[in-house]
């Protein structure tokens, strides 16, 4: 058991597809999870930290119950310079357990940093460019090639996507207002539909933990949560409370130097 453990306790499906978008309310993520080959194309976002191994686990478990593991895929948005060490590998490593393909995207230049300094001001709350910018954009582009791949492969004309996220209600207000399921009007088109799936939402941490414990992956935790990080994300998340950006300073002290002289520096320095 790794330290950060220790301590923290086909055609008939077609004729009836499941349609997250007819339900009144949020669906339970079992509604899902119990038709996973009802969707041509799961796509598991992974940062490589505890909610993306958790989905992971569950998504490639029911898969694979179901016949449908080949559809699995994980990515991983490159953050660049503010990713944690060893991120990108790890996330990949994790992946190769399940035997699932692994993608690395990654926005072009310039990387967060530099957008902030051309920018002059790091995003907030009310207006998170990392996300669109860094991570659901390149994301998106993924799903246009595995649709289009998808399209290739032939029996389909508009591919259903499952697109899979480790959000969790207890995170923040806004994540708990957030449905289990729906479907994302700005990432479907005419090719393909994409539908949001947190499987996670109803969790808490302990049960997040608790199944990565019970998991083929449980050795493949980064080191950052044994030095304190609650999340593995940019190394200086704009959500992160003050005491994991002064953690996420000692440990990486040249990026924490280097970084653009602006409220977020100042920030961490008087710390």
């Amino acid at each position: 058991m790794t330290a950060p453990l220790a301590h923290r306790a086909d055609a008939a499906a077609r004729e009836t597809p499941f349609q997250p978008r007819l339900f009144a309310s949020p669906p339970p993520a079992e509604q899902i999870l119990s038709r996973l080959d009802t969707f041509d194309v799961i796509l598991v976002n992974s940062s490589a930290g505890k909610d993306s191994m958790a989905s992971l686990d569950l998504i490639a478990g029911r898969a694979r119950e179901q016949g449908v593991l080949d559809r699995v895929v994980v990515g991983h948005a490159d953050l660049g310079r503010v990713e944690w060490p060893g991120t990108v590998e790890l996330a990949g490593r994790q992946a190769a357990r399940y035997r699932v393909p692994f993608f690395v995207v990654s926005a072009c230049e310039p990387d967060l940093l530099g957008r902030v300094e051309r920018r002059g001001k790091w995003p907030s709350p009310q207006q998170r460019w990392c996300t669109s910018d860094l991570k659901r954009g390149p994301l998106r582009r993924l799903m246009t090639r595995l649709v289009r791949e998808r399209r290739e492969r032939g029996g389909v004309e508009r591919v259903r996507l499952l697109n899979v996220m480790g959000l969790r209600a207890e995170e923040s207000p806004a994540r708990m207002r957030k449905p289990v399921a729906e479907v994302d009007a700005g990432a479907s088109n005419g090719l393909r539909e994409v539908t949001n799936f947190l499987p996670l939402h109803e969790w808490s941490e302990q049960e997040v933990w608790g199944r990565i414990e019970a998991s083929r992956i449980a050795d493949l935790v980064h080191p950052a949560y044994a030095a304190g990080m609650p999340r593995l994300s940019c190394c200086f998340c704009i959500f992160a409370p003050k005491a994991a950006l002064v953690t996420a300073a000692r440990d990486n002290p040249s990026l924490a130097r280097n970084m653009p002289a602006s409220s977020g520096r100042r920030a961490i320095a008087s710390g």
